[in-house]
């Protein structure tokens, strides 16, 4: 007689896992003590930061059965995990039931986008609070997981994005190979999130911002005078405002391709190239001026453009070392 234990075990797995993806999920806006027992004097197994993603197993009075999926020590590393479950343990213990925000939660997504943009401006302060950015990041991406309908969902996904991207930035540039002259011969930022901005929110405005961000990854180190890096970087502005005319930032892409035409004014002469250095004298101007015509009373790039149109018509060099 043929055994059919397997098939009981499958269905116990099945039935588990069931369970488990239906269990509810919540966040929290204050950092928790992970107790193994629902009571203070019990032993503490970990503690939980802001933003941290609870899964709720059982509750009791005043206390929450959970799984805390927890990341490592704090270190700029955390920031850049892929996921919740990438790279970052999972503790089973419970924590008292305050400061736990569900999708339940009436107004949760305004909740922790408060508490999001209150660990961001901690983030921003000199003494601010250690990990703030973190927070603000791990809150934020919260907010688009547990609440996808809400309003504060696109702007909540760009913001955690941006936090990543910023911080991830800043470790890329302080490592030898931000000076090299090519793009793809150094680390460039994540561009998952950012991608998936633009991909959740087509034609939005965090879309555009997002677009704008990953141009980063393009942008070579160091020009060691050299025109093709330049040309390579004004084109590929050009081509963010031409394609994005609406953008908030098509007007600062404009004036970038423009002071890089700039640039190539006196690093064509370098080369020996008076035609092309004249050509590029024509084209900064006439994106300088575009940007003055189309953008003059809604930001500083305006004012900012009618300074480099000028800089150029006194021959006034904008890139490089040179004195008169």
């Amino acid at each position: 007689m043929k055994s059919y234990r397997w098939l009981g075990n499958l269905m116990l797995a099945i039935v588990l896992g069931s369970t488990a993806w239906a269990a509810e999920r919540a966040a929290l806006v204050r950092e928790a003590v992970v107790y193994l027992s629902p009571d203070t004097s019990s032993a503490k197994l970990a503690n939980a930061e802001r933003g941290r993603e609870l899964i709720i197993l059982e509750t009791t009075r005043n206390w929450i059965h959970v799984e805390a999926l927890l990341g490592p020590s704090r270190t700029p590393d955390a920031a850049f995990v892929e996921d919740d479950e990438n790279a970052q343990k999972t503790v089973t213990g419970w924590v008292q039931d305050k400061g736990v925000v569900r999708p339940s939660t009436p107004e949760g997504d305004k909740v922790l986008y408060g508490e999001a943009a209150d660990s961001e401006d901690q983030a921003s302060r000199r003494h601010g609070r250690r990990g703030a950015a973190q927070d603000a990041m791990r809150l934020y991406r919260r907010v688009y997981d547990d609440f996808p309908n809400s309003p504060l969902a696109a702007p909540s996904l760009y913001r955690a994005a941006d936090i990543r991207w910023q911080l991830e930035k800043e470790d890329v540039m302080s490592r030898p190979s931000a000076r090299t002259k090519e793009s793809y011969l150094r680390e460039g930022m994540n561009e998952e999130w950012m991608k998936l901005v633009i991909k959740k929110f087509p034609g939005s405005r965090w879309a555009d911002l997002a677009a704008f961000s990953l141009l980063d990854n393009k942008m070579c180190g160091d020009w060691q005078g050299s025109s093709k890096c330049p040309d390579k970087e004004a084109e590929i502005y050009e081509k963010y405002a031409t394609d994005r005319p609406n953008s908030p930032l098509s007007a600062q892409a404009l004036y970038d391709a423009a002071w890089r035409r700039s640039a190539l004014i006196e690093i064509y002469k370098t080369e020996e190239q008076a035609k092309k250095s004249e050509e590029a004298k024509n084209r900064a101007l006439a994106l300088a001026q575009k940007v003055v015509s189309q953008y003059a009373q809604q930001t500083d790039w305006g004012a900012r453009a009618q300074r480099l149109i000028y800089l150029i018509q006194q021959n006034i060099p904008t890139y490089g070392n040179l004195v008169e």
